[in-house]
């Protein structure tokens, strides 16, 4: 080997050493993390926690080869379910919000690991400044929003951060990635997956590439290739699954029921984040009265000699880059009841600070505090959260369940067990109070599903009812092999390792997510064994679910599973077993 080829294999040795700690320390998070997903972690129970059991609902389908938006109705795109579902089969044991929350990492490890190698090339600090936020947001299951007083994690708005965190890694990209190949897969792999979580996640994606390709950051043709990859992913997905024309049907019916004005959300979303979005906006009003000089000087000469560079030239600068991520952030938080919101400013703010040479004085105290004042209240709030979260759980007391496996593997204070039980008894007892409740459009709480001791007291009665199915079939001989719930989730085929019926809407908000059911869905629901019927407490929404489908349930027998839960059974399944308890008879 000559002495020039020895000097260019230890300058390519080096390099590599100058990017591997970051990617090495992203490699390190991804083991420690399957390790936990292996321990049999409990998690202090929060708002909303049932919304994880859509993700074992949907699990279930997949095993049983039904494939999202095809064989059934789901409020969000695939991808969240698909990643999910192949994680369960590795961590069958695994705690379920933190196999959930984890699972889009299948997806966002690799993406960032070529925003990490693209960057560490040049500097080494700036990658481990973007990877230590992108797994503090991707790790910790908190919410910005907060519904409930006791610390706990949140079970709710999962695809929300999912969405988040993918727009995190593709402004990390556009904003600080200089191969045009690394671009390329960083905007075709986030935009792929934006695409089949949430689609406004995707369209706020869309407004940050668009600005990002106007601004000259990704060129023509990796942008090109970028958009080729991304359709011809979506043509083979399409043509394996005919998932992607049943998800966009699926939009096109969500649109349909939850038509309003734009404007009234944002003003919402705004008024709901205003430290962030007041302090943004602050900070590019700042940026604009500084740098104006600079920009006039550039419009006087695009004026003269107009061309795509200098219009690049004009567009690429902090204030525009913050202002597209601020108003794309807002506008994915007017679809949203829970999400990491914004997170994905901190690239860009980042990016401004990598600048602070550029300012001394007044104007440098004026653009650090208000980039801390846009930057700080989000990590500070989830961490803070948490926490509270983790210090909270060494007073609480562990759910003690019968048939639920994994899915109780929470804690609460034992003052809350105590009002669920309590809750569960006055449900019981005085029926006829919470049937006046529902009868006129109301919850009995005005925020009854956030509640904890809800949560608790479903968890218990959901537990009480998978023993009471088991007793009935064991009295009965019978076995349900279909399972459906008039309930917002339907764990129970994955519980008892069961089926659901399918085209059937999943996360069954009759009020926002379930379509007025066809006659193929109400063929499935009249060949379903066993309807379940849920009275602790009776509401509103699940009395609206049960007429959605009333014509599929006429005719069924009504049996009394527990106090909580009613069974409608489909009455071949008992007329067979009556014939075949006869035949014995005279055999005998």
């Amino acid at each position: 080997m000559s002495h020039v080829t020895i000097q260019q294999a230890a300058r390519s040795s080096r390099a590599a050493l100058m990017i591997s700690p970051p990617l090495l320390a992203l490699g390190a998070t991804m083991i420690a993390l399957a390790a936990i997903l292996t321990l049999p972690v409990t998690l202090p129970l929060g708002a909303f926690y049932w919304d994880l059991f859509i993700y074992y609902d949907a699990a279930n389908r997949i095993f049983s080869g039904q494939v999202p938006g095809v064989d059934f109705f789901a409020p969000v795109g695939p991808l969240g379910y698909w990643l999910f579902a192949s994680l369960l089969k590795i961590f069958p044991q695994a705690q379920p919000l933190l196999l959930v929350n984890w699972s889009l990492l299948l997806v966002t490890a690799p993406l960032m690991a070529v925003v990490l190698a693209s960057v560490g090339k040049h500097s080494r600090g700036l990658a481990f400044a973007l990877l230590v936020p992108f797994l503090l947001f991707q790790i910790l299951p908190v919410n910005i929003e907060q519904f409930t007083n006791y610390p706990g994690f949140d079970g709710y708005g999962i695809y929300n951060r999912q969405a988040c965190h993918l727009l995190y890694v593709l402004t990390a990209g556009l904003v600080f990635c200089r191969s045009q190949r690394a671009l390329f897969a960083v905007v075709a792999g986030a935009m792929l997956a934006l695409f089949l979580v949430k689609i406004t996640g995707f369209i706020a994606g869309a407004m940050l590439c668009l600005f990002a390709f106007a601004a000259g950051r990704i060129g023509l043709r990796a942008a090109l290739a970028a958009a080729l990859a991304f359709l011809l992913s979506l043509a083979a997905l399409e043509g394996a699954t005919h998932a992607v024309s049943a998800y966009l049907g699926d939009i096109l019916t969500l649109v349909g029921m939850n038509e309003g004005s734009l404007a009234p959300r944002f003003l919402t979303a705004a008024s709901l984040h205003f430290g962030v979005v007041g302090a943004g906006a602050a900070l590019i009003l700042a940026l604009l009265v500084i740098g104006w000089p600079k920009l006039w000087a550039s419009l006087r000469l695009f004026a003269r000699r107009p061309s795509l560079a200098r219009i690049a030239s004009i567009l690429d600068r902090d204030a525009l880059w913050i202002g597209v991520a601020l108003f794309a952030g807002l506008f994915f938080e007017t679809q949203n009841t829970g999400s990491q919101a914004f997170v994905f400013l901190w690239p860009v703010l980042l990016a401004l600070l990598t600048k602070a040479g550029d300012y001394s004085g007044r104007k440098l105290v004026l653009v650090l505090s208000l980039v801390a004042a846009t930057a700080l209240p989000t990590p500070v709030e989830i961490v803070h959260r948490a926490m509270r979260a983790l210090v909270g759980q060494m007073t609480y007391t562990r759910l003690e369940t019968t048939d639920l496996g994994r899915l109780a593997s929470v804690s609460q204070r034992q003052e809350v067990l105590d009002r669920a039980d309590t809750m569960i008894e006055s449900y019981i007892r005085y029926p006829e109070t919470y049937q006046f409740i529902a009868d006129r459009g109301q919850l009995p709480s005005f925020t009854l599903y956030s509640e904890i001791d809800f949560q608790i007291g479903w968890l218990k009665s959901a537990d009480i009812a998978v023993a009471a199915i088991h007793d009935y079939e064991a009295a009965h001989g019978v076995r349900f092999e279909t399972i459906m719930s008039l309930n917002f989730v339907n764990p129970f085929p994955w519980l008892m390792q069961r089926q659901a019926p399918r085209y059937i809407a999943i996360g069954a908000d009759p009020f926002r997510a379930v379509p007025t059911p066809d006659e193929r869905t109400l063929a499935a629901v009249r060949t379903t064994d066993l309807v379940l019927y849920p009275k602790c407490p009776i509401t509103v929404a699940n009395m609206r679910l049960q007429s959605f489908y009333q014509a599929a349930l006429e005719g069924r027998t009504r049996v009394e599973l527990s106090p909580c839960w009613d069974g409608l059974v489909r009455p071949e399944l008992l007329r067979a077993n009556a014939a075949a308890v006869q035949e014995l008879g005279l055999r005998g």
